[in-house]
C-alpha cells in the first residue's frame, strides 16, 4: 500500500461537510500527512455565465470573501489539530467535482476526503452527487465520510 502524504479535503463550509474536513485532519495528524482544505464556490449556470463577464476585481472580491470564511471556520472548529499538521487552504470558482478531480490529479493527492450530505430520492437525482462523482473521476482513493457515522469512527484514527 502506498504511504499517505498528500490528503486533500473537501468543503462546502457546511456543518455536514465539516464532519470530512475534522476527519481529514485527524488521519493527517495519525500519519504525518500534509492537509489541502479545499473548497470550490460553485453557483448555479446564470450566475457562473455572469461571473464570466465581471471585472476579474469582482471575482476577486468574491473569492476574498469566502476564503475569509473557510479561513475562519478551520480556526474555529479545527484549532486543536492545527498545530501538529502541514495545512493549506484553497478556494476557488468553479464546478466542484470537476475541480475536485483535477486538483486531486495537478497535485498528485494520496487521497480524497469528502464528507456525503445523504440525499436520497428525488432530491438526489436532481442535484446529483459530487461525492458520486468524486469517486468515479478521482485519479486516487476517496474517503467518503457519513457525518452521523463520524461520532463512532473518529476517536478510532487518534
Amino acid at each position: 500500500m502506498q504511504p499517505i502524504k498528500k490528503i486533500l479535503a473537501t468543503t462546502d463550509l457546511s456543518d455536514l461537510s465539516q464532519a470530512g474536513v475534522r476527519y481529514a485532519l485527524e488521519l493527517a495528524k495519525a500519519v504525518g500527512a500534509e492537509v489541502t482544505v479545499y473548497h470550490v464556490v460553485c453557483h448555479d449556470e446564470f450566475m457562473r455565465y455572469e461571473l464570466l463577464h465581471v471585472r476579474p476585481l469582482l471575482m476577486d472580491n468574491l473569492l476574498q470573501i469566502y476564503r475569509r470564511q473557510l479561513s475562519g471556520l478551520i480556526e474555529e472548529r479545527f484549532a486543536d489539530l492545527l498545530p501538529s499538521i502541514a495545512l493549506r487552504q484553497e478556494v476557488e470558482l468553479g464546478v466542484p467535482e470537476d475541480n475536485i478531480v483535477a486538483k486531486a490529479k495537478e497535485e498528485a493527492m494520496d487521497l480524497i476526503v469528502i464528507s456525503t450530505h445523504g440525499r436520497t430520492g428525488l432530491s438526489h437525482m436532481f442535484m446529483g452527487s459530487v461525492t458520486e462523482n468524486v469517486i468515479r473521476h478521482a485519479p486516487c482513493p476517496v474517503l467518503s465520510i457519513r457525518p452521523t457515522s463520524l461520532k463512532k469512527t473518529v476517536g478510532a484514527v487518534a
